[in-house]
């Protein structure tokens, strides 16, 4: 297993990660992403550790805590071998202090997941979405002061705008309290929006990004095609309207060419977009999941080698978009706003 640096930190993470949120299915949102009971999660956690997987991700609203309760059984005993990633600010509750990334509210958040997880810190805490009505300066505070007092070694970010996180590194910087070294983005060869100002900002930056489904919710697991419909049994019967749309012929075009590279290398599918993802600037961790064990050794499989420029360069051609105002425009001016990739 490959492990890059985060961002600008000294953490070290594999490559890979296993994405828990597939841990307990506490709700039918949930339920359709998976639903493992503790004894299958021991058993997925311990053929990641066997591939020195060690990351491993979490949040408390997946399941309403019940991700966190079943991966910190699942770790029983593996602490000192393993990374966990958790997450904050989503509604935990029904009051109007049980949401955002107040001072009020990510405290008990905090202490909340550490009980859950059965442990004394959290690797990576990551702010689950931007808080506009709580003041930047209190959030990082209180992220600041939770670093200080051991019960979180590194801070992240997750779905923020550009603004939204240039604003808060600078307030960091101003009062030298702990930045984000993270931010977990969606990215993948059917949604590319990241590239176009995120990804610069990250390597400017020096932000790691950490990958959330990778497959594109869902779709680029080798079941869905041209000429191969949504099959009977998927999640996103249950869940393609809480995710990004994709018009179909965009996903056909690209199924096409993955396939063709699949061909080529003798890969699936999920490894070839995978792999893909290994290659691009910034990336540090991508979040796999997976609902039983053969998945998750078919993920597992999809580092080890490396696509070939050309192979990139068909995948890149058939993936590629428009992009929307100002990038487009920035890029008739590609000579100073040089494209990331």
């Amino acid at each position: 297993m490959e492990f890059r640096q985060l961002g600008r930190s000294g953490l070290q993470v594999p490559v890979l990660s296993f994405g828990a949120g597939t841990f307990g299915g506490g709700n039918e949102f949930f339920k359709a992403w998976g639903a493992s009971d503790v004894a299958e999660a021991t058993r997925l956690v311990d053929i990641c550790l066997e591939a020195d997987v060690n990351l491993f991700d979490t949040a408390d609203i997946y399941s309403n805590g019940l991700s966190e309760e079943i991966l910190g059984k699942a770790i029983d005993g593996k602490r000192n071998r393993v990374l966990i990633s958790t997450k904050a600010t989503f509604p935990m509750g029904t009051g109007p202090n049980d949401a955002g990334s107040s001072r009020y509210h990510l405290i008990r958040s905090c202490e909340d997941s550490l009980r859950r997880l059965k442990i004394d810190h959290i690797d990576i805490y990551h702010m689950h979405g931007f808080d506009a009505l709580t003041p930047v300066e209190e959030t990082l505070e209180t992220l600041d002061t939770l670093v200080k007092s051991g019960k979180v070694r590194y801070i992240a970010c997750s779905n923020f705008s550009g603004w939204h996180l240039m604003k808060s590194l600078s307030v960091s910087e101003r009062y030298g309290w702990a930045r984000y070294v993270g931010h977990q983005v969606y990215y993948s060869l059917i949604s590319r929006e990241y590239e176009w100002e995120l990804m610069p900002l990250a390597l400017d930056q020096k932000v790691g990004a950490l990958i959330w489904s990778p497959l594109g919710w869902g779709r680029l697991t080798g079941k869905i095609g041209r000429n191969r419909p949504l099959p009977e049994v998927s999640r996103l019967h249950k869940t393609a309207d809480m995710g990004p749309r994709v018009e179909n012929e965009h996903l056909y075009k690209v199924v096409d060419a993955i396939e063709e590279v699949a061909k080529e290398t003798g890969k699936t599918v999920p490894q070839i977009a995978l792999n893909w993802l290994l290659q691009r600037p910034t990336v540090a961790n991508v979040i796999m999941g997976a609902r039983n064990e053969e998945q998750l050794r078919q993920n597992l499989a999809s580092v080890g080698w490396n696509l070939t420029k050309d192979q990139i360069a068909k995948l890149d051609a058939a993936s590629a978009t428009q992009p929307i105002y100002p990038y487009w425009h920035q890029r008739q001016f590609a000579n100073r706003n040089p494209i990331p990739v």
